[in-house]
């Protein structure tokens, strides 16, 4: 009987094309955030990149991670777990994926040449709430239908003074068609309101006319993002201790040292400098907020007394893994562990 192995390319020119069949003529809204890393050519080398980890692994296991990478609360976790394989194996270091210890499966371990545990390295995501998504998936639902108008101007909404709920997609219909007769009037009106969201047309360089839109001919709403507010390494911080809670035990029982690898989705802002401010308790205040952002929520932070976090004395230390290509990864060794990473394996992670 013909044995049949596993797939060399699951995210190859034949994925492509079935997913863009099966997606591509769906609204905005009733799409997944991931659709064009999916697709589009620009995001190859990202599916490359994919195909060659997911080949590292067990079938069973790279099947399962493959499942999820499509679908938006769940592909910048798996790129980070596939990201700090790789940056493990490129320290030159032995990795298994998902090893059991009784009832616990920490993301890698390290192995000695015998096969034994080295260390335990389980991986984090710093995500957005899930709500996040499917608000800027209705959001961008609007967006589209707003693109079909043929005029070349750049709609924003008006500041409410809080936060703004997206539109069903049935008042999103209803909405696009008031901006088409508004937008297409000879005397255009610079501000004007539908269903209760308020749209303002933004004036171009200097007030000379109207600012054109990015995409030609067609009209450009830049909807609220979703992801405006402040920005802080302190809820990462968080997590890192309730993982350290769960994984503690195992590696003292093991008698190895514990690492966590964190990444941060890039809708929460967090990079590794906001990570290392709170680390050393260095005074920084940061906003993130796109074009369309008319509310960026409000924090009280006193610059006096900046907050400063010590990594937990059962944390060997902190692996910062990029969320751009090649994924690199940034070593941040805890000076007060009860038990550090051996010298050597210090080395391999900081090269």
């Amino acid at each position: 009987m013909k044995q049949i192995g596993a797939p060399t390319r699951r995210f190859g020119p034949d994925f492509v094309e079935a997913h863009r069949r099966r997606y591509g003529d769906r609204p905005a809204q009733q799409r997944q955030l991931t659709y064009d890393i999916a697709v589009l050519d620009e995001y190859a080398p990202w599916r490359d990149w994919l195909d060659q980890q997911l080949a590292l692994l067990p079938p069973h296991k790279a099947d399962k991670l493959a499942r999820k990478w499509v679908l938006d609360e769940h592909f910048w976790p798996v790129m980070f777990e596939l990201a700090t394989g790789a940056g493990l194996r490129a320290a030159g270091l032995n990795v298994a994926y998902e090893r059991e210890f009784d009832d616990l499966t920490p993301d890698w371990t390290v192995l000695s040449d015998s096969g034994d545990p080295v260390c335990l390295v389980e991986v984090h995501t710093h995500s957005p709430p899930k709500e996040t998504f499917g608000q800027m998936r209705a959001w961008h639902g609007l967006v589209g239908r707003i693109r079909e108008i043929p005029v070349s101007v750049v709609l924003v909404l008006a500041a409410q003074g809080g936060p703004v709920q997206p539109p069903s997609p049935r008042i999103a219909k209803k909405i696009a068609q008031d901006l088409r007769l508004e937008l297409l009037r000879p005397e255009r009106r610079p501000r004007f309101t539908s269903h209760g969201y308020t749209f303002v047309v933004l004036a171009g360089p200097a007030g000379g006319g109207t600012m054109p839109s990015p995409w030609g001919l067609h009209a450009c709403f830049e909807p609220p993002s979703g992801i405006a507010g402040p920005v802080s390494a302190r809820q990462l911080a968080a997590k890192v201790e309730d993982k350290v809670r769960k994984y503690g035990d195992l590696a003292d029982a093991l008698g190895v040292p514990l690492l966590l690898a964190v990444g941060a989705h890039r809708f929460t802002g967090v990079t590794l400098e906001q990570l290392d401010n709170l680390l050393g308790g260095t005074p920084t205040l940061t906003f993130q907020f796109n074009l369309g952002d008319r509310w960026i929520g409000e924090s009280t932070v006193n610059l006096g007394r900046p907050e400063q976090w010590a990594m937990p004395a059962e944390l060997a230390g902190m692996l910062w893994v990029d969320n751009q290509m090649p994924f690199g990864m940034a070593w941040r060794p805890n000076p007060d562990a009860r038990r550090p990473v051996p010298a050597a394996l210090g080395v391999a992670l900081e090269s």
